[in-house]
């Protein structure tokens, strides 16, 4: 998978001429709206959703797991897989406005499975597709996010899971019924606050550790290609660990290339499909190149200035580094995890929802929301050591499909790439061609 993802991102890097040039193009449009333009949220609304599935603990955890087990070097490997990484989610955005579909209640439907059959004309595909979506959205967005919640909250708080399970069904209930309207609402309001509020906490971690801030970027690179420049506690990790690890971690916290995040990115109200194409790879900016490279630099620099942290205990490891912060440091960093796994059920409902609805209709999708909030309290009362193992596999096979049809289209990509970017036509609508 790791191959197949970082092979997709270079290629369509390449193929699309580099569409990460217009970076601030993207950001500028995602704070703008698209009046008049078709669709069911604004491209804002359908980022912070995107954003609320994919910005979760692995940004926290998980780029401390990459540090612990490649070493320093594992954090540029993970900020360049974002760089790259943004031309897919940039693709998968395109693709998923280009073929989406109005459904008969006046909604927008798009994504992956739209583009497999419309654009592919495989819909066996496709179906298999939205069946792998619909049982990961209750694996890794549901079960194990409410799982992570309940623990955090018992051991901090010392609050039974049932009773944390309970209070998650209940402000789940609240959003997720209202649909996709209310989920991007919510988003829109939690998503930047949790994301400002994480990264204030690494700006005052990093002002603490100013002294060894410089040195622990110049580790990060050197130890990215060069294993004996890490020294000291670090020695162990090879250039292939670091890559491995880095690579990794890097892919799955964006999950650029999973064929998740272009479902919603087909809600948007956007004039033609590289307007929201740019809005999506902005998520890939945020989430990998922003807040994961942020948390790395927090962790080396603090492992520098601490020699007492243990820097193979991964998942202690960003807890360690946040309780150098004075009295709020603990309950910042509780409070970011709580948020980001929050953020992840409501946003994966959403995508779950999209792929029962391509394959039964929506006739099922308040069936569905009930069953997401009934499985949400069981993955907080039981042990989900085996959820996590079909949850990764369900992701993986997510992406299958997914990278077929960003490979297939990505002449269809390059098209529409060329004639709304490249030629200076952003601005244009659909109807006009």
């Amino acid at each position: 998978m790791i191959i197949l993802l970082l092979g997709t991102h270079v290629f369509l890097t390449v193929r699309l001429r580099f569409p990460q040039r217009k970076l601030l193009t993207g950001i500028r449009l995602s704070v703008k709206k698209d009046p008049g333009a078709a669709g069911d949220v604004s491209q804002f609304g359908a980022l912070a959703t995107a954003l609320a599935a994919t910005i979760g603990t692995g940004n926290i955890v998980g780029v401390a797991t990459a540090v612990a087990l490649g070493g320093p070097g594992a954090v540029l490997w993970c900020w360049l897989t974002g760089i790259f990484g943004m031309s897919t989610k940039y693709a998968e955005g395109l693709l998923a406005v280009k073929y989406r579909v109005k459904a008969d209640n006046g909604q927008m439907y798009g994504g992956p499975m739209y583009a497999l059959e419309r654009g592919l004309k495989m819909k066996w595909l496709a179906i298999l597709f939205a069946v792998f979506t619909a049982l990961a959205s209750f694996g890794i967005g549901c079960t194990v996010q409410a799982n992570s919640i309940a623990l955090l909250a018992n051991e901090t708080f010392g609050i039974d899971t049932w009773i944390v399970g309970i209070v998650i069904c209940l402000l789940t209930a609240a959003v997720i019924l209202g649909g996709v309207k209310a989920i991007a609402r919510v988003c829109m309001v939690l998503v930047p606050f949790m994301a400002i509020l994480y990264v204030l906490g690494c700006i005052i971690i990093l002002c603490i550790n100013h002294d060894y801030v410089w040195p622990a970027v110049q580790l990060i690179v050197n130890a990215a290609f060069n294993p004996s420049a890490a020294g000291g506690g670090f020695v162990g990790a090879t250039v292939m660990m670091a890559a491995r690890y880095g690579i990794a971690r890097g892919l799955f916290s964006n999950e650029s290339g999973m064929g998740s995040a272009p479902i919603v990115a087909a809600a948007a109200q956007t004039r033609n499909p590289v307007r929201q194409a740019l809005v999506s790879s902005t998520g890939t900016f945020w989430d990998t190149v922003v807040i994961c490279a942020l948390t790395g630099i927090v962790l080396v620099s603090s492992i520098l200035a601490y020699p007492d942290i243990t820097y193979a205990d991964g998942a202690a490891l960003t807890k360690v580094a946040f309780s150098k912060i004075p009295y709020v440091g603990a309950p910042l960093l509780t409070f970011g995890i709580l948020t980001f796994a929050f953020s992840t059920i409501l946003g994966w409902s959403y995508y779950g929802e999209s792929a029962v609805n391509y394959i039964e209709g929506n006739r099922k999708n308040r069936f569905y929301r009930i069953l997401y909030i009934v499985a949400l309290f069981f993955g907080s009362i039981i042990s989900l050591d085996i959820i996590w193992n079909i949850a990764d596999c369900m992701n993986a096979l997510m992406a299958i499909p997914n990278l077929i049809a960003l490979l297939l289209l990505s002449g269809v990509a390059a098209h529409e790439t060329e004639k709304y970017l490249w030629r200076g036509n952003l601005d244009k609508d659909m109807e006009e061609d």
